[in-house]
């Protein structure tokens, strides 16, 4: 399978000074200016870009891609994530995570829909574990899960700070952190611990206290939703600027908002203009994922689902509405999870990698195209590739 790609302005995720791009299988063949065997190469499609910009395959890194929620009782269980899903809002690259519900969802469960996926066409990964703790393994233990299972790239999402938690202590954070670390380092994974962050007031301490008490680093956690209200992303860009990750969440709802949570896009401005780096930080939808509503006490009220497409809804508004420069905000969905999750020949546009891009509008910053692995599953803004069930549909 040829593909080429001509007149685009190519962010990889910096801008380059190159405009065409070859893609030869699944990996980029050529990045340049004028194709120079386009002529005799038989069987090469070709995709005219002029007006919009190539961008690398966005990769999101916390999806709850089996389902989430089940706070509300059984009928709250939210669905799984669809392929379309993915590729319409330029997601190429995913990592399923559990969350509340380690009852009737399980790791394995997430490692067969993280191979469901990459047979319909997108790059997937999964974390071990869920809010609650001990963490259940496949194997017996979180060092053999994350070296012998393939899949597995780290544990989380491990919840702090939250009612829903199992209140670990320091000591047991440790341990599992510990141990996340020499199951990536022996596999070649970020081996990173995904933690959910609450709204209660202990907010990032235990994390820091790790850090501070053991061989740890800060680089070893991913505290996530850290833009759910004020005083939890004030400490977070404190945290981020003595040098750990943070991880925003795109999706949201009025309420949410008026409520105080942190917009993504006023987020990363305010991070970035604390001298935090685009490197160390990252965007994730939580797709799938429920987004309940607690009273005073704690009660079910409601809730909402997480969606996909809020990912680089924020990346735009980060560049329209906030002035960032689209090189720095790109990082946040490319080679800023890339990098930190340790995911091969992934967050980039240059050879050898994989052919994973994305056409956006140069003036709306639409999505027109999704390419994953070379395959073009988004055309003209509508799906070309569907899933296994969805195509059923159709």
């Amino acid at each position: 399978m040829f593909l080429l790609v001509e007149n685009a302005d190519i962010y990889a995720p910096e801008k380059i000074e190159a405009r065409d791009i070859f893609t030869a299988g699944e990996r980029f063949a050529w990045i340049g200016n004028g194709f120079p065997a386009k002529s005799t190469l038989p069987g090469i499609e070709r995709i005219d870009a002029s007006g919009c910009l190539l961008l690398p395959g966005f990769i999101d890194n916390h999806v709850h891609i089996i389902g989430g929620g089940g706070e509300g009782s059984f009928r709250t269980r939210t669905p799984e994530i669809t392929l379309t899903e993915l590729t319409t809002a330029g997601v190429t690259s995913v990592v399923g995570v559990l969350g509340t519900d380690a009852v009737t969802r399980h790791t394995a469960s997430l490692v067969a829909k993280a191979r469901a996926l990459e047979e319909e066409g997108v790059s997937a990964w999964a974390m071990l574990g869920s809010y609650q703790l001990p963490v259940r393994t496949l194997t017996g233990n979180i060092q053999d899960d994350l070296v012998l299972v393939d899949k597995l790239i780290g544990v989380g999402e491990v919840a702090l700070s939250d009612h829903r938690s199992s209140q670990p202590v320091k000591d047991e954070l440790a341990r599992i952190a510990a141990a996340a670390r020499v199951g990536g380092m022996l596999s070649g994974k970020g081996g990173i611990v995904n933690v959910h962050m609450g709204d209660g007031p202990r907010g990032l301490s235990m994390i820091k206290a790790v850090a501070q008490e053991t061989e740890l680093t800060l680089a070893q956690f991913l505290p996530t939703h850290v833009n759910r209200n004020p005083d939890l992303f004030a400490e977070a860009v404190e945290y981020a600027a003595a040098g750990g990750h943070v991880d925003l969440t795109t999706s949201t709802t009025p309420v949410f908002l008026a409520e105080g949570e942190v917009k993504c896009s006023a987020g990363l401005k305010r991070l970035l203009d604390a001298g935090v780096p685009a490197s160390r930080i990252s965007f994730s939808s939580d797709g799938q994922g429920s987004m309940p509503d607690f009273d005073e006490k704690g009660r079910f009220k409601g809730l909402t689902i997480g969606r996909c497409a809020s990912l680089w809804g924020e990346v735009a508004d980060s560049v329209k509405d906030e002035g960032i420069p689209l090189e720095t905000a790109l990082q946040v969905i490319t080679s800023s999870p890339a990098d930190h999750y340790r995911l091969p020949r992934k967050g980039r546009v240059a050879e050898g990698l994989d052919a994973d891009f994305v056409l956006v509008d140069r003036d709306t910053l639409a999505i027109r195209t999704v390419v994953a692995r070379g395959r073009v599953m988004v055309k003209d803004g509508s799906p070309v590739v569907f899933g296994t069930f969805e195509r059923n549909s159709q």
